[in-house]
């Protein structure tokens, strides 16, 4: 086990978009090599965010919905009520994990959740996050910044998902979208909180393998 591994989880509860992003830029730019790694887990209010590649015939139709350029990977999305957002501010250098072996655990930590409640799902080498029968049921996208990691994931608990017909998810027309509900799973974000952080921090505990080379990713951000 690594020393001083634990990610510190804080539930912050419903937290607009943009205030929280900017929090994250300015813990990650001031951080240094006592910083402890914390998970935020938290919802949002309605709002789509749009990755560095995303591309604007993604977005199939303008609502009262606001959509944010932002500087993780990947294209567009949706966050609104009833998902589980957690937001990985850490390390990576220091627990020596790569930027892909980062997302896989990120993967597997939800994959295992969903385990706990009877569900089979899976991840993919060509499409981060994960999914239920080829339908995606959590994101996943990441900024890495001199080694230094911050945005995270988002799981879908019990939420309006309508808002996802004014997009292609992610980038791919025709995906379809499902959520935790859909299995008669009584669960909320509150709830589930608590559950990702101890799967998190049960494969996230483990000091990986990456080499300096590495991190010659950290310039760019991880695909969601």
């Amino acid at each position: 086990m690594l020393a001083g591994s634990t990610v510190a989880s804080r539930w912050l509860g419903m937290q607009e978009y943009i205030p929280t992003w900017r929090a994250m830029q300015t813990m990650t730019s001031h951080r240094n090599g006592d910083t402890a790694d914390e998970l935020w887990l938290l919802e949002h209010p309605p709002v789509f965010t749009q990755g560095q590649a995303g591309k604007p015939e993604h977005v199939l139709q303008r609502s009262n919905i606001p959509i944010v350029p932002i500087d993780r990977g990947g294209q567009v999305t949706y966050h609104g009520p009833g998902q589980l957002i957690g937001y990985l501010l850490m390390d990576l250098g220091r627990r020596k994990l790569g930027v892909r072996e980062m997302v896989r655990r990120i993967e597997q930590s939800i994959i295992d959740l969903l385990a706990d409640h009877g569900i089979r799902a899976y991840g993919k080498e060509d499409a981060p996050g994960v999914y239920v029968d080829e339908a995606k049921i959590a994101s996943l996208g990441l900024r890495i910044r001199d080694g230094k990691c911050y945005h995270g994931l988002a799981l879908n608990v019990d939420m309006d998902l309508s808002p996802f017909n004014q997009i292609n998810p992610c980038g791919y027309a025709g995906l379809r979208v499902i959520q935790l509900a859909d299995f008669g799973i009584r669960e909320t974000p509150a709830s589930l909180a608590p559950q990702l952080a101890a799967k998190i921090n049960a494969l996230l505990g483990q000091e990986g393998t990456a080499s300096p080379a590495d991190y010659a990713l950290s310039a760019k951000p991880a695909a969601s």
